[in-house]
Order: structure tokens, then C-alpha cells, then sequence
């Protein structure tokens, strides 16, 4: 099997052209390549795949084997991979994800993406929807007892689940420990990533993720677009602000949020990076 390793700001992931089918169990692979120490390491897998309703379909698999909804940096890697590759000529790309379609627009300099720009759809506050065990419709800024303690938090979803906590100092937190409570906590049905925050200035924050299936990523692109709106509804950042910057281990993502709609719609741009290609071979 052929495959590029590729990184959002950190969040990598291993893509595998499968325009021609797959011959391989993607759930296996992911959960054997992903392994850092005896795989090939990486946050899961990618699958470049065929669609009937827009340019390309992605798939995505964590590295426990999941199949995920959404991945927004793994969106950004996708578009620029499907162009490097010569797998379309558009700078404008249309990817089908188990979350709807997203939009990418390619910035491109002598030939090569620089920055890739995701439509990442509307924010959702239905707590039935996200879905979150809450009696009330919306979860925005309330202290809820979750994760054997009693936390404000807000959450919503961009395609997947997200639990937003603003903290203090989010590089003090033991997020190996507290991070699987959150995620496996019953308030949340199936599972959720949990972002912890820590405001910086009027437009920016600092963050870090703990994602459902894959432990404690260097970046999350929909966790990033969830803690933008989340910073502005809970007046964590100017609410008149035009873009909020998110800082993540691996670097920094520009998130605007167009509220001229009834929930709006949310942009992220940032970096896509190719690492190298690779094949495995059988034993």
C-alpha cells in the first residue's frame, strides 16, 4: 500500500489514494500504521476516494480505527494533496465527508499551495444534535459535573462532537489524565473532543485538544473552529473581532466566523505540509 504522510500544523495522518478502490481493511491499517512506536505513527489514516456529489470524497480513520465525520485539517491535506497530485486542476475543491461537503479554495504561488481556506459549515448548539445527554437546548458557559469534577464548559458541533473549557493555564493540565474522562464521560453519547483554553488578547487563544480516538493531538481543526465560536459567544475574545487566532502545539490556525446567517458559517485557513511518501511491504 502507497501512502503520503502529511501534517496540518501537527496533526498528521497517512493518505491513500483510493480512487481505483481499496484493497485493504482501512480500519486495520490505521490502528497498525498509526502506531508510533511500531507503525509508521501518525494522529490515523486518510482515504482519497471517488464521489457522486462533489469532486472527491474523503474518509477518515483514527488511529483506534474509528471512522471519523470530520477532520478540518485533514481537509486542508486533502485539497492540496488531490491538486499536487494532479488529481484535479481546481483551485477550488469540493470534498464529500460524513459531516456534508466542505469547500477548499487554494492559495497557489508558482505552481505550489501555500494555504488552503475550508468552508467548515455552520456551528451546531442543539444539544440533540451534537449530541450531549443536557437538559436544555444549548450548552453555552454552564457548570456541568462531568469528568469526576464540576467544569463551565460549552459545547457544540462542527461536524464532530466538542466540549470547549476555558482554564488558566493550559499548559499546567494533565491532559493524559483528564482528557479520557471527558471523552468517555455519559454526558457525551459518542464520545467527544475536548478542547482546554486559555485567553491571550482580544483575538486570540491558546489550546489544547484532546481528540475522541486518537489521545492528545498537536492541532484539531474543528476543535480550533469550535473554540473560535466558543470564545466569542462566552466574551473570552472581542466579539467585533474579525478572525481569532488559535494557537495549537503545532502552530497557528485563522478562524472567521460570518455571522450574517441564522448560526453562520465558520472559515478556517492554515498550512498543509507534505512529510514524504511511503509503502509497506508485507513480511
Amino acid at each position: 500500500m502507497k501512502f503520503t504522510k502529511m501534517h496540518g500544523i501537527g496533526n498528521d495522518y497517512l493518505y491513500v489514494n483510493c480512487m481505483e478502490g481499496i484493497d485493504f481493511d482501512p480500519v486495520a491499517e490505521s490502528v497498525r500504521l498509526s502506531d508510533r512506536h511500531f507503525g509508521v505513527g501518525s494522529d490515523g489514516m486518510i482515504l482519497i476516494c471517488p464521489s457522486e456529489t462533489a469532486d472527491f470524497r474523503m474518509r477518515m480513520f483514527n488511529a483506534d480505527g474509528s471512522e471519523g465525520k470530520m477532520c478540518g485539517n485533514g481537509v486542508r491535506c486533502f485539497a492540496k494533496y488531490v491538486y499536487a497530485k494532479g488529481l484535479t486542476d481546481k483551485t477550488t475543491i469540493r470534498v464529500e465527508t460524513l459531516a456534508g461537503i466542505r469547500t477548499a479554495r487554494l492559495t497557489v504561488e508558482n505552481g505550489s499551495v501555500t494555504a488552503v481556506r475550508v468552508d467548515m459549515g455552520s456551528p451546531v448548539f442543539d444539544t440533540a444534535d451534537i449530541p450531549v445527554q443536557y437538559p436544555a437546548e444549548r450548552l453555552i458557559g454552564q457548570s456541568v459535573p462531568v469528568a469526576g469534577g464540576v467544569w463551565n464548559i460549552t459545547c457544540l458541533s462542527m461536524g464532530n462532537p466538542h466540549c470547549v473549557v476555558f482554564v488558566d493555564d493550559v499548559d499546567g493540565l494533565d491532559l493524559e489524565k483528564i482528557g479520557p474522562l471527558f471523552e468517555h464521560d455519559p454526558l457525551f453519547p459518542e464520545r467527544v473532543n475536548t478542547e482546554f483554553v486559555q485567553p491571550v488578547d482580544g483575538s486570540t487563544v491558546k489550546m489544547r485538544v484532546w481528540e475522541r480516538g486518537s489521545g492528545e493531538t498537536w492541532a484539531c481543526g474543528t476543535g480550533a473552529c469550535a473554540v473560535a465560536v466558543a470564545s466569542i459567544l462566552n466574551g473570552v475574545v472581542d466579539e467585533d473581532a474579525k478572525a481569532v487566532t488559535v494557537q495549537l502545539r503545532g502552530g497557528d490556525l485563522r478562524i472567521e466566523w460570518d455571522r450574517t446567517s441564522e448560526n453562520g458559517t465558520v472559515y478556517m485557513t492554515g498550512s498543509a505540509t507534505f512529510v514524504y511518501e511511503g509503502e509497506t511491504m508485507e513480511e
